[in-house]
């Protein structure tokens, strides 16, 4: 399936995802405000870190193998061996949220009451884990059509559940729902692939396969280095820019990385179906030269377009999406939106690091990336304010896209294996 392809199917689903997530969004921010938005933001991040790590960091490199794989038997070995990583995980993370329930309330959400949030996330944790491995199952065997009805209904689904826990509980209604959102959605999952070719229970019951876990503990290498640092570069950011300029700020700052998040999900995610299943199998590099440069031409102008409509209706957007209240955060589109840009041109060639498998240069990369925003953040903030944090994100990204150039330029150029 080419890009193009994968591109118009996925961007049903995320059309869909984006309007669910717009109204989720306008549902918190008119019934919490900024400072609402901002607990809400504080808690994704750090779902992100916890579902990342409950399913040992492998979903990238399950994408990777099932799709670079032409043997059934070899497939079989990362299902397997990925269905026991995901499970003695999970249970370790579950232990970790339960147990210190009060410690994460508190710290997190800077706020106790929220105890029972972390105690149900706890329980109900193993079942993200389990949805992880069948959606990246299908999206390496490139069920692309089955991936996006899954999303579509997920996305429905999250909706009405999420919008009616807000209404109902207002702020912790949130809370839950965003714990419980994904845990339900895996037996949506679980009933579109019941049917597929390769979902066999059989085929998970190979127990552990010692290639396949050193091959998927690189990728969870990177993907722990990733959930341990750019989530949590957003939370010290956040956490500073509410101590110092109030939580409201941090609400605005929220609401614009949520409007970048939802424009660029066209992008993203096309990027993510397609793109590591593709780089993943190419192995001859002037084919691979000729996919970057493919994707360029074609994604580069949808993201300068894309980023010049927002801004030009940046107004209605913030009174469309959340409420009059988050007007202070119009001064923050045009660095951001330059950041986005500059953000997807990085991540084109950022992906090859990620499709290669190239350990050492991805993980220095992030720590180095979300170091840098974290000092480029709090250095402006404190030189011009909220608006600061926009400038440390285009910095950063365009010091990012020069470094991964480089890379990229060596490796097509020299037999290097990282």
């Amino acid at each position: 399936m080419t890009l193009i392809k994968t591109s118009l199917l996925t961007a049903i689903s995320t059309v869909v995802k984006i309007l669910a997530g717009f109204l989720i969004n306008k549902i918190i921010a008119v019934y919490s405000g900024p400072s609402g938005l901002a607990v809400v933001g504080q808690l994704q991040n750090f779902i992100t870190m916890s579902t990342t790590l409950s399913n040992g960091a492998i979903a990238q490199g399950v994408v990777k193998y099932t799709a670079e794989y032409k043997s059934t038997k070899e497939k079989q070995k990362i299902f397997s061996s990925s269905l026991i990583i995901s499970l003695v995980s999970s249970f370790f993370v579950s232990l970790a949220l339960i147990s210190l329930s009060q410690y994460w309330s508190e710290l997190i959400l800077k706020d106790i009451k929220y105890e029972s949030v972390f105690v149900v996330f706890g329980i109900t944790i193993v079942l993200f884990s389990l949805n992880t491995i069948l959606m990246s199952i299908l999206n390496g065997q490139k069920e692309i059509k089955k991936y996006v009805i899954v999303n579509v209904v997920s996305s429905f689904f999250a909706l009405v559940f999420i919008s009616f826990l807000i209404i109902q509980l207002d702020l912790i209604g949130a809370l839950y729902a965003l714990v419980i959102n994904q845990s339900i959605v895996f037996f949506v999952t679980l009933a579109f692939v019941i049917k597929s070719k390769w979902f066999k229970l059989k085929h998970f019951k190979h127990g552990i396969d010692k290639d396949s876990f050193f091959k998927l503990g690189k990728f969870s290498l990177m993907a722990v280095t990733t959930v341990l640092t750019v989530p949590m570069s957003h939370l010290i950011v956040r956490n500073y820019m509410g101590e110092s300029l109030g939580w409201d700020a941090a609400g605005y700052w929220q609401g614009i990385w949520y409007i970048s998040g939802a424009y660029l999900m066209v992008i993203t995610t096309s990027l993510s179906v397609y793109y590591l299943p593709r780089l993943s199998e190419i192995k001859d590099k002037s084919e691979l030269k000729k996919e970057v440069l493919a994707g360029y031409k074609l994604i580069m102008p949808i993201a300068i377009f894309l980023a010049l409509s927002v801004y030009l209706l940046k107004e209605y957007i913030i009174l469309i999406a959340f409420s009059e209240s988050f007007m202070p955060m119009i001064d923050l589109f045009l660095w951001q939106l330059v950041g986005d840009v500059i953000k997807i041109a990085s991540w084109l060639l950022g992906y090859i690091t990620l499709a290669k498998a190239m350990t050492k240069t991805y993980i220095s990369l992030e720590i180095f990336g979300s170091l840098s925003f974290i000092g480029l953040s709090i250095y402006f903030i404190d030189l011009y304010g909220l608006v600061g944090v926009t400038y440390a994100f285009s910095l950063n990204y365009a010091i990012y896209m020069f470094v991964l150039f480089f890379i990229y330029k060596r490796y097509v150029n020299e037999n290097i294996i990282a």
